[in-house]
């Protein structure tokens, strides 16, 4: 069983403050959603949660099985077992799937004897075409694509917790379905905790979530069970940032986009 314990989370970029004590917890198994606004702080929380660079924190911890993820550089939080699917997966000219994920296997102490086989058997699982699997990293692939390669490299990876920074960004209903139903497995199968932060509904309806969060200028303002998924996508965000949301999504999410990777 592990624990990620984000605890008063408080941080900044670019000189604005963007998250304002942030509280959640997130074991094994559970999937917990976090929706909000464009500009509420969402892709800045899996970005400071994960290390990267260009953010800085004020207050609060980031904890994974009690251990303090903030005195961590990225790599050494993935290796603890966070991993982040990116919103925007990055391409890697020259870097093939296969060679990236046997470093992060030997980096982890595992063997890679059988790496090959379980890399085909993944993409056959998601319906990623075994044609792919030999070109650079994320290089020449559509959206979806990139997106089933992320999600490949997840199940593959098997870390404790996983962010899911948007993984319904781009993605067509089959790569949709694809993609959550295999993030939902991994719950069951290796008891995977994911955080997936989301602006709509369309992807809850395949990751089933346990817990709902509604972000908004940096707070979680509402959180509850799946129903409160049904109530935003009946009510809107409005309902739950007193008319302040549009004011804060002009001033942040060009801040957002400034770092995305």
């Amino acid at each position: 069983m592990s624990t990620l314990e984000i605890k008063g989370l408080v941080a900044s970029v670019a000189g604005k403050q963007i998250l304002n004590g942030i509280d959640l917890v997130v074991r094994s198994g559970e999937v917990h959603a976090v929706m909000g606004p464009n500009g509420a702080g969402k892709s800045t929380l899996s970005a400071v949660v994960m290390g990267k660079p260009g953010y800085e924190v004020h207050a609060g911890e980031v904890l994974l099985d009690g251990v303090d993820l903030l005195a961590m550089p990225a790599w050494q939080r993935a290796q603890a077992g966070l991993h982040l699917v990116l919103q925007y997966p990055s391409e890697v000219p020259g870097v093939g799937l296969a060679d990236m994920l046997a470093e992060a296997y030997r980096a982890r102490g595992r063997s890679t004897d059988d790496l090959v086989t379980d890399v085909a058997a993944e993409a056959e699982r998601i319906n990623f075409p075994v044609a792919l699997l030999d070109r650079s990293l994320n290089v020449d692939l559509s959206g979806g694509e990139k997106k089933r390669n992320e999600t490949l490299q997840l199940a593959l990876l098997q870390p404790k917790i996983a962010i899911l920074d948007e993984l319904d960004s781009g993605l067509d209903i089959d790569a949709l379905r694809d993609c959550a139903r295999r993030v939902e497995a991994a719950t069951n199968e290796t008891g995977l905790g994911v955080l997936a932060i989301t602006h709509y509904n369309r992807l809850l309806e395949e990751l089933h979530p346990d817990h709902v969060h509604i972000l908004v200028k940096g707070r979680i303002v509402a959180s509850g069970g799946p129903e409160l998924a049904d109530q935003l996508e009946r009510d809107g965000y409005e309902a739950f940032s007193g008319g302040e949301a549009a004011d804060e999504t002009a001033a942040t999410s060009a801040l957002d986009d400034l770092f995305a990777i």
